[in-house]
């Protein structure tokens, strides 16, 4: 099974793309070092001691000893708030010019990560590695490689700042820092990019649907999915080849495709290649190469990784991280174990606690599943339900029943002296909710051994109620969270779950 790694590409190229030759523990050293050398000048590396970390026999152990761990809230008060006022040099040398604007999946306000000039490069690179490696599929439709990219991003029209800097979606600030080269292929187009209203930029895509030759899409897998219903639904065509019959890759990330691939696929006219990539706001950590067992963390460009293991040692039942957590290199890492991922990067991130969950399935070669999030897992007496399971359980059941489960969120609480979950589920299709309840139960009794003993005992019920999709929809606009950079939680917890409910009976959030 051809890889990038088996690409015969010139010396030169090669070389540019930093196609590893060695070890990951090898690899992410030098990551390391280079990151250190690179901000030792900086107000953190100053603090933190860089100097003598690079000086040291062991420069990991070093780093973990000096420099402390960190989440957005404890990094953005401590440091990142100083770059918004327009001071220099704190975490990265240099002004920060733009910030992504995340909020992930929680309720808080919205996130300023940092990024730089030597992270967009970054990313850059990791992006050709992921088309380079697709050369190598055969499944490919070589025609696709020259036509048109459909990226379903943020608004490219950002925020400007007091201090000179842009903030917006992640994906809208790569839109408009594409190269020159890539203009010809991008759609939906510079005017489109730049619409921040959802509905108005869904709304041209479909209008201009009919003149775009589109061999990939790049986005978020529901809001994919929904413009391409839409543009079917516009054209009174059968299935989205028939517009584009030569859309041949899916690229996606963030949240498993599991749950979705149901109803994707009822909307192809032929097979189409799946492309899986790991991208946050603080960097693109890896992408799913054909043969593998799990998504490769890219581990000799510009993020260093460790993996802090996600068990009561380290988290409490809420998932927050202890002051002191034990930390694992690459090369110490167990096959099969749960890891909280921490991340530095050459956008001033420093032993960042991204917030996922993942698994190795290959340590030797980097390769791991996304199995939740630290504050998703579901577990009130013991039954440790991670999303990965919920993924799985659905994704069977939408098999079994042949029914399409595009959304979902789980709520745990107190029940008759004991607890209980219920289920919300979002399908379109005719389904019969004690059967869709019954059969989830049953999958996730098979899944998750901790479930099922918790199931005959403190966990007394399970409830599941059938929603449209327009509800989900419905409650994320009113969020102001309607967009490919929003994905629905999960679990549903604290100020979210509030409102949720809030939603549900009423119809609108309130304050």
């Amino acid at each position: 099974m051809a890889t990038i790694l088996d690409i015969k590409l010139p010396k030169a190229i090669a070389s540019a793309l930093r196609i590893p030759r060695n070890g990951p523990q090898r690899q992410q050293l030098k990551v390391l070092k280079k990151l250190l050398k690179k901000a030792r000048f900086t107000e953190f590396g100053q603090t933190y001691r860089f100097d003598d970390i690079l000086l040291s026999a062991d420069p990991g152990k070093r780093f973990q000893e000096l420099v402390p761990v960190y989440d957005y809230d404890k990094i953005y008060d401590r440091w990142w708030k100083k770059t918004l006022e327009g001071v220099p040099d704190v975490t990265w040398p240099g002004k920060i010019k733009y910030y992504a604007l995340s909020s992930g999946t929680s309720g808080s306000a919205s996130k300023y990560i940092p990024v730089t000039r030597d992270m967009m490069r970054s990313n850059t690179m990791n992006y050709l590695r992921q088309f380079l490696s697709l050369l190598g599929n055969e499944d490919a439709n070589r025609r696709a490689f020259a036509k048109g990219f459909l990226m379903l991003g943020g608004a490219t029209d950002l925020t400007k700042g007091k201090a000179g800097w842009f903030a917006g979606d992640l994906s809208g600030i790569l839109a408009k820092k594409r190269p020159f080269w890539f203009q010809t292929f991008y759609k939906p187009g510079g005017r489109i990019a730049a619409i921040k209203d959802w509905n108005q930029k869904l709304s041209e895509i479909v209008d201009h649907a009919k003149e775009w030759d589109i061999g990939y899409i790049v986005g978020i897998p529901s809001w994919c999915q929904m413009c391409m219903e839409m543009i079917i639904d516009h054209y009174q065509v059968k299935n989205i080849h028939e517009i584009w019959p030569n859309f041949s890759f899916f690229v996606h990330g963030g949240v498993s495709f599991e749950p979705y691939k149901k109803g994707f696929e009822r909307l192809l006219g032929k097979p189409i290649v799946y492309v899986e990539n790991y991208l946050a706001s603080e960097g693109f950590l890896g992408f799913r190469a054909k043969g593998t067992s799990g998504i490769n963390l890219i581990l000799n460009n510009n993020i260093y990784f460790e993996f802090v293991p996600f068990d009561d040692k380290n988290f409490d039942s809420e998932g927050v991280m202890i002051e002191q957590p034990e930390a694992k290199m690459v090369h110490e890492v167990e096959k099969g174990k749960e890891y909280a991922l921490l991340m530095s990067t050459n956008s001033g991130v420093w032993r960042y606690l991204l917030g996922d969950t993942v698994k190795f399935t290959n340590p030797e070669k980097g390769e791991i599943l996304i199995t939740g999030r630290t504050k998703s897992f579901l577990s009130l007496v013991g039954e440790h339900l991670s999303v990965e399971n919920m993924n799985r359980a659905i994704a069977l059941v939408s098999e079994e029943l042949n029914i399409s489960i595009p959304e979902y969120t789980v709520v745990g609480f107190p029940y008759e002296n004991m607890f209980a979950h219920k289920w919300y589920i979002v399908t379109n299709d005719s389904v019969d909710p004690e059967k869709l309840k019954k059969r989830i139960d049953e999958n996730l009794r098979v899944l998750n051994d901790d479930y099922a003993t918790e199931r005959d005992s403190a966990l007394k019920e399970v409830f599941l109620e059938v929603l449209s999709e327009q509800r989900f929809m419905q409650f994320m606009e009113q969020k102001g969270k309607l967009g490919d950079q929003h994905k629905f939680p999960r679990v549903m917890k604290g100020k979210m779950l509030k409102e949720w409910e809030q939603f549900l009976l009423t119809g609108t959030i309130v304050g």
